[in-house]
């Protein structure tokens, strides 16, 4: 059987709704909106997925919802709106918290139905000076806040008080969720694991012939069989040249023994992502060519996980990987020159065009800023990035033996207290490793 994912608790969730109302002190008011449905075709929904940051600061999973935060009003800090319970309804789409289990279930110290919104809300906030809300995806919610705001102003010589204007809450609710605390760290473990697992199952089960959508659902099922909600992302299964293409996902080609396979598949697992690469052969063993350029970029990855640790900068690790990078170019005779000037003139970006990291979390290009004050920002405990050097030689390169070789190898890392952890350790990568597992993969066929 598989155990129960770990999971963030409602004091959590408490802890960070202070946070915020810390951040953004007395007279406010901020109002969080749950995502829209989100049609696919006709009457068929695409499966909902609420919005990060509503659902970081509050836990509730339900669309037609919303959450506002008020400091130390009377009629409570934290209101939650939300759908009403309808047996009938709940019959075709599923149970609803309904008022009570708002209050009950999520911590709501008052909960209204969702169709009260435009008659509560104005009230409740109509003394604070600042009203927080991020103008997004939603029209009929930025329609409304702006509404709310010309009421509050058209109140302001009659109350003496009312929101002047609209504020951004995104700035303080990411970089809350930059930071992540021990039970965050848990689940991108758990879903580093569940997305590891698959991987290595993977380079045991793929064949020469295969289709890369047969390697696909394979990697679905595994993550869906071990407790993940689905993919993280579209998965990215790349034979042969295809894994030149950095967003690669046709997943339609027949996969060839000479050819190396990359996949860049990750789990969501409690509504966090995992993002993790391996590049390994179809066949038994990598040729020579194949060799040298996926040494170069696992050596890149080793330097630049080493690089990450409290008060680096965020770029310390794309630095560290760049500088092996360019050095393996030059040693195989993809360039030629001096390491330093070929780094300073970006000589190596046709093999090398993307960054080295990126923040991973609720999403998996997760939010945050990467620079602060106009400098590159210094990581922290707590912070998580993925560390994903690659080397990708298009099909009409000089170097016909390397032509169309596409490598990346990616983990996701934690900054600790005294350097680093990597949530994704254990993941074969090794070349020794991925050769001995695709001989015994291979093994009689």
């Amino acid at each position: 059987m598989t155990p129960a994912p770990p999971a963030i608790g409602g004091d959590a969730y408490a802890r960070r709704r202070r946070h915020f109302l810390e951040a953004i002190g007395e007279a406010s008011a901020a109002l969080f909106v749950s995502a829209p449905v989100a049609v696919r075709s006709h009457d068929v929904e695409f499966p909902y997925r609420q919005d990060n940051d509503f659902l970081y600061l509050t836990g509730f999973p339900e669309p037609e919802s919303a959450a506002l935060l008020i400091p130390n009003h009377d009629e409570g800090e934290f209101h939650l709106f939300v759908r009403p319970r309808d047996p009938e309804r709940e019959t075709w789409t599923g149970r609803r918290a309904g008022v009570d289990g708002a209050r009950s279930r999520f911590g709501a110290d008052a909960a209204h139905e969702i169709g009260e919104l435009d008659e509560l809300v104005p009230k409740l906030a109509e003394r604070c000076e600042r009203f927080f809300f991020a103008l997004g995806r939603d029209r009929a919610a930025n329609e409304r806040a702006l509404r709310w705001l010309q009421h509050w102003q058209q109140g302001r010589p009659r109350l003496g008080a009312g929101p002047r204007a609209l504020c951004d809450p995104s700035d303080i609710v990411h970089a809350m969720r930059l930071v992540k605390d021990p039970e965050e760290i848990d689940i991108l473990r758990a879903a580093a694991a569940v997305a590891g697992a698959a991987h290595e199952n993977a380079m045991r089960s793929v064949r020469p012939g295969m289709r890369e959508f047969e390697v696909e659902a394979q990697l679905a099922y595994d993550f869906r069989r071990r407790g993940a909600s689905g993919p993280a992302y579209p998965s990215i299964v790349a034979g042969g040249a295809n894994a030149t293409i950095l967003h690669y996902v046709d997943n339609d080609a027949t996969l060839a023994a000479e050819d190396l396979l990359l996949i860049d598949a990750g789990a969501e697992l409690g509504g966090y992502c995992s993002d993790v690469t391996r590049t390994f052969p179809i066949g038994r063993a990598f040729d020579e060519a194949q060799r040298d350029l996926y040494e170069t970029v696992l050596r890149a990855q080793k330097a630049a996980i080493e690089a990450v640790r409290p008060g680096v900068a965020f770029d310390a690790p794309h630095h560290a990987a760049l500088e092996v990078l360019v050095e393996g170019l030059l040693s195989v005779g993809l360039l030629s020159g001096d390491a330093a000037k070929l780094i300073d003139g970006e000589a190596y970006r046709p093999y090398y065009m993307h960054r080295t990291s990126h923040w991973l979390g609720l999403d998996v290009h997760d939010v945050g800023a990467y620079r602060h004050d106009g400098e590159a920002r210094k990581l922290e405990p707590g912070m998580v990035l993925t560390i994903e050097p690659g080397l990708y030689v298009a099909a009409d390169a000089a170097e016909a033996k390397y032509r169309g070789i596409g490598i990346r190898i990616e983990d996701d890392v934690a900054v600790t207290e005294d350097g680093h952890d990597v949530l994704s350790a254990g993941i074969p990568k090794e070349v020794d490793e991925l050769e001995a597992l695709r001989h015994e993969a291979l093994a009689g066929t």
